[in-house]
């Protein structure tokens, strides 16, 4: 008999999934409280997201701005004053060499042919109108971030033949504003020889000389031109973090016999602005969260509470029936934890849609911080622990006797 009372008064062990439905059985029965408590923490989660995800698709949208005046480009360009007057050019293996410093994602090259450029053989050769013909690779126009008008860029067949692309300039001055389909073929004569056009570009912001050039394919220029395969300008495009470094090492890189007739242009100011807006955006977004989530905390520790009060005869109840202590602390924990859990899912999804409904309605590229989400589920789910300790602990201080004459 002393066994079997022994058996019976020992405290039942709850599973973590009894733990589980005894919290849910207050969101259940207290259906519009726990869905406005939840609501105060869905709220601090979504304001979370949205201040964290709309200034972070702002500044996507500003770092695109910044990224397209070139704060990951160089340009090293011959320095004429260093050849006495003659010609200024880079080694032909000076493209294969730059390719090679760690940094750099891109190289390509033009190089000056020294030819006029001329609409009809009737004009005067040595007027070209401050036209300079190019021999250019290819793969240029990523890394000027420019764009065709009309027509095409050169490609894998066109950089062989007699064909060239315009600078806006260049095709005003030689009186090609366009080309369409079924026009009459326009060309142009290069020292002897006569070149097709078959493009036009935009304006070029990264590289205003070549609004004033005629772009004539490398191959091309060597079989056609006499064109000696020697760059007089490359471009590079390297990661933002090690531009400094790739500006420092390039001239001796390019040209190591004689660094000094490479000029290479310094990072853009737009960088520094860049690092700038990251570094400010950084502190904003850590600001913000942290007063979100000290915002939902409150709201649910101010729930518990109430929740505690309310139920004194619950608790004592069960305290009565044999419930122990440590039961009593997790079922409440467990309640909270849930409360907290549900609203910052909800918080979430409101934050991340009113976020990409924002950014579409002001035509930048959404961004939905990674660490913002997790962070908000993560943080919910401390808000409860830390909001339901003390209500917890103080349901479980109540005996069964006070409980149950309090209620």
């Amino acid at each position: 008999m002393t066994g079997a009372s022994t058996a019976w008064s020992r405290p039942v062990r709850l599973s973590p999934l009894d733990l589980l439905r005894l919290g849910l059985v207050g969101i259940r029965t207290r259906r519009l409280r726990a869905a406005l408590s939840a609501l105060g923490i869905s709220i601090g989660i979504a304001t979370m997201i949205v201040v964290t995800g709309i200034p972070a698709s702002s500044q996507k949208a500003l770092n695109q701005q910044l990224e397209a005046l070139g704060t990951d480009r160089l340009q090293a360009i011959a320095n004429s004053q260093a050849g006495d007057g003659k010609p200024v050019s880079f080694p032909a293996e000076s493209v294969a060499m730059v390719g090679r410093v760690g940094p750099v994602r891109a190289v390509s090259a033009v190089g000056n042919t020294h030819l006029p450029v001329r609409r009809s053989d009737r004009l005067d050769p040595a007027d070209s109108s401050g036209m300079t013909v190019l021999a250019t690779r290819r793969d240029l126009l990523g890394l000027v971030n420019g764009r065709v008008r009309s027509g095409r860029f050169l490609s894998a067949v066109t950089e062989k033949f007699p064909a060239v692309v315009l600078g806006s300039v260049a095709a005003a001055r030689l009186g090609y504003p366009d080309l369409r389909p079924g026009d009459p073929l326009r060309q142009v004569l290069i020292g002897e020889r006569w070149f097709s056009v078959v493009g036009i570009l935009y304006q070029v912001p990264l590289s205003p000389d070549l609004d004033r050039s005629v772009l004539v394919g490398w191959d091309a220029a060597k079989t056609q031109l006499g064109f000696d395969g020697r760059p007089t300008q490359l471009f590079v495009k390297a990661d933002e973090a090690g531009i400094e470094d790739v500006h420092a090492v390039l001239p001796a890189t390019i040209d190591p016999q004689e660094p000094s007739a490479v000029l290479v242009s310094r990072p853009s100011d737009a960088l520094a602005a860049k690092r700038s807006t990251e570094t400010t955006f950084a502190g904003l977004f850590v600001g913000l969260a942290g007063v979100a989530l000290l915002v939902g905390g409150i709201g649910v520790a101010n729930t518990m509470v109430i929740s505690v009060l309310e139920r004194r005869r619950e608790i004592g109840l069960r305290r009565a029936l044999g419930a122990n202590r440590g039961q009593i602390r997790w079922q409440f924990l467990t309640e909270s934890i849930a409360l907290s859990g549900l609203g910052g899912i909800a918080g979430v999804a409101f934050g991340v849609l009113a976020t990409i409904g924002y950014a579409t309605y002001k035509n930048w590229p959404p961004v939905i911080p990674l660490g913002a989400t997790g962070g908000g589920l993560a943080g919910a789910a401390l808000v409860g622990v830390i909001a339901g300790v003390y209500p917890a602990i103080r349901a479980s201080r109540l005996s069964p006797t006070t409980a149950l004459a309090s209620a």
